[in-house]
């Protein structure tokens, strides 16, 4: 894509989704990290269903310390990877209070340094907990961004990379939210809704799949 197109993507996908935003239900960063790393390879619906119940009495690092990892287990078993999710959450909230506080910390390589907090856990918090730009790439990112021809790249890093130098670093933080809400809404992963979709003139995929000319 040239630069005209890039930027006519990024407008077009933004007044698609006037409403897009971070669907993890949080009130602060630690919540945030908590539901972000409860998220993996698991809908946000689900978690939010987890955590309404789980913030209510948990909603600090202490608070979780005072659990044992199989009283965590089965508040969160609704959840898939619980039992890794289990040990991991338990272990960060221990390094949280031990090196940090027991605040979240608002750099990148202090949060990944924390148990079961990789690089795309660590960008959804700064960037909605703490308003870093950042762009979080997760399956829909990548998914989509490589889709329809804004990136061509073979790894979440690689893609994250590659969005950095095409999308205005002002427009980082709403752009993964953009394109988490085309991805889950529209440009879906087995059967994308092409007829749909309001960028199908500029997308790689449809001009070359769908309607090749």
């Amino acid at each position: 894509m040239n630069n005209d197109t890039i930027n006519s993507v990024i407008d077009i996908l933004i007044k698609t989704y006037p409403d897009a935003n971070c669907e993890l239900e949080h009130k602060n960063p630690f919540e945030l990290l908590i539901a972000t790393v409860l998220s993996a390879q698991t809908t946000d619906k689900k978690v939010n269903e987890v955590t309404k119940v789980l913030f209510k009495e948990y909603s600090t690092p202490k608070d979780f310390l005072n659990l044992t990892r199989e009283e965590l287990e089965e508040k969160i078993k609704k959840i898939g990877l619980y039992r890794n999710k289990s040990k991991n959450i338990l272990s960060l909230c221990k390094e949280l209070e031990e090196k940090f506080q027991g605040e979240v910390p608002n750099d990148f390589d202090a949060l990944t340094s924390l148990p079961g907090v990789g690089r795309k856990t660590a960008n959804v918090v700064l960037a909605n907990a703490f308003k870093v730009p950042t762009i979080a790439v997760d399956t829909h990112v990548f998914r989509v961004s490589n889709r329809i021809g804004l990136v061509d790249a073979s790894n979440a890093l690689k893609t994250e990379e590659q969005l950095q130098k095409v999308i205005p670093k002002e427009l980082w933080i709403l752009m993964h939210h953009v394109l988490i809400f085309h991805g889950r809404r529209c440009c879906i992963a087995r059967k994308p809704k092409c007829e749909e979709c309001t960028i199908k003139k500029y997308c790689k995929y449809y001009n070359e799949e769908i309607e090749p000319s």
